[in-house]
């Protein structure tokens, strides 16, 4: 009789969070996700100027989904993120530049992205490595 009362109680904690999260997301809650969390640009040349990549992302909930930031760890990492609400099923773009100049061997940066969905935060990373310009002199 004790084991069957605690298995029950396991099953029932099992199934709240899981319950929880489906009637939190019907009362109006915006639900990010992104295609792809991290971005490798592979080698590039300290001179080559800004690179730039996307991620992009739809709006998994039922309420309007509004992204208040989107902060780099560092100078030389620049993000633009939608300034308007994306609608439900909707999908956006949250670009990342990176100024190589300066910066020499591998290089990890984040970004941190705040929201009014769910997760409130999103960390997106940016990889690689800058190479000097090996310009050849004739």
């Amino acid at each position: 009789m004790k084991k069957m009362i605690l298995v029950t109680l396991l099953a029932l904690l099992a199934i709240a969070p899981a319950e929880a999260k489906k009637k939190k997301n019907t009362e109006g809650n915006a639900l990010i996700a992104f295609v792809t969390e991290s971005h490798d640009f592979g080698i590039i040349s300290d001179d080559k100027g800004v690179v730039s990549t996307e991620f992009e992302f739809t709006n998994q909930g039922n309420a309007p989904l509004v992204i208040t930031s989107a902060k780099a760890d560092c100078g030389c990492t620049r993000p633009e993120f939608p300034k308007n609400p994306i609608a439900p099923g909707k999908s956006g773009k949250i670009k990342v530049n990176f100024i190589p100049k300066g910066y020499l061997g591998g290089f990890t940066k984040n970004v941190k992205v705040k929201s009014n969905g769910s997760p409130k935060m999103k960390v997106l990373k940016i990889t690689g490595v800058v190479n000097p310009n090996k310009t050849s002199k004739k």
